[in-house]
């Protein structure tokens, strides 16, 4: 489905929200989602950004998290020989600073096995210290193909909503060399406490998820659709059935649930659950049939 990797249903988890599935364990059978996106790793151990990190908004979370982790050789040591043994795909998500950390990521996950994809985190809005990729197509087309030329992986591109034109950044992601796009990341907001005339989050603004942005994501994934080949992983306020059909049909062909993990950690499960009623609705046998029929 995207490039070789092919998942065994369409509902996985996203990055940043299901911690590295060790935390979600006893809570739900992992080995029935399509897939795991861990939380993203950098090259080297990162602190995040200063509290309070998260508040939370109408319909929404605003976090502020600054990817903080422990670099990716403690993921690999520590984290990589749990995950494999989930009976799910596997897929790192991975936040290089420049080509040359991409050059490094390559050469560490090409001496490990058990990992299905790679996402590209190429559009967190609250970290600084690197290039912005999701910004222009020529940078994401460069950090991409920099990248696919050093792993034999499939790779995904998470793109920002926050830009003029998803759709040129979807295309240089593809032109790439891209097997898919995940979309989208969070929206960068700001929460204010007017009395004492300061932002809620220590690092002022920060990433917008949840419900609120819905119509966004599914704004950004009908113009990626119509902008490239390559499929799309639909992320952004995804929670129960009738969310999930809606991005399959504007032109998703796989969803992330993220925010609503934290608070329906079996929302996974209950899309899963509802898939085939949907389907039937629509007089399809699978998700593939429906992908992008929206009449727009």
């Amino acid at each position: 489905m995207f490039g070789s990797l092919i998942l065994k249903n369409p509902v996985l988890t996203a990055s940043g929200t299901f911690g590295y599935a060790v935390e979600m364990a006893g809570v739900l059978d992992l080995s029935r989602l399509g897939g795991i996106i861990p939380k993203t790793v950098t090259l080297n151990p990162r602190p995040g950004n200063v509290p309070p990190r998260t508040v939370e908004t109408a319909s929404g979370l605003l976090n502020s998290i600054g990817l903080d982790n422990d670099g990716i050789d403690e993921f690999l040591c520590n984290k990589l020989p749990y995950l494999k043994t989930l009976g799910t795909k596997i897929i790192i998500s991975i936040a290089p600073k420049n080509t040359e950390e991409c050059l490094i990521f390559g050469e560490k996950l090409g001496l490990v096995t058990g990992i299905d994809a790679v996402e590209i985190n190429v559009s967190c809005p609250n970290v600084s210290g690197g290039i912005d990729f999701a910004t222009d197509p020529k940078l994401c087309e460069k950090i991409v193909s920099t990248f696919c030329r050093v792993v034999s992986l499939p790779v995904l591109v998470k793109l920002s909503p926050n830009v003029s034109n998803i759709g040129e950044v979807a295309r240089g992601a593809e032109q790439g060399g891209a097997n898919g796009i995940s979309a989208i990341n969070t929206c960068l907001g700001l929460s204010v406490d007017w009395r004492k005339r300061c932002p809620r989050l220590g690092n002022g603004f920060g990433g917008l998820s949840g419900p609120a942005i819905k119509p966004i994501a599914l704004r950004c994934v009908r113009q990626i659709f119509k902008s490239v080949k390559i499929p799309i992983l639909g992320i952004g306020g995804i929670e129960t059935i009738d969310d999930a059909m809606e991005f399959f049909v504007t032109g998703a062909s796989a969803i992330q649930i993220g925010t609503a993990n934290f608070y329906n950690p079996t929302a996974t499960i209950q899309i899963l659950d509802a898939l085939p009623n949907a389907l039937n609705e629509l007089g399809a046998n699978n998700v593939a049939e429906i992908v992008g029929t929206l009449d727009l």
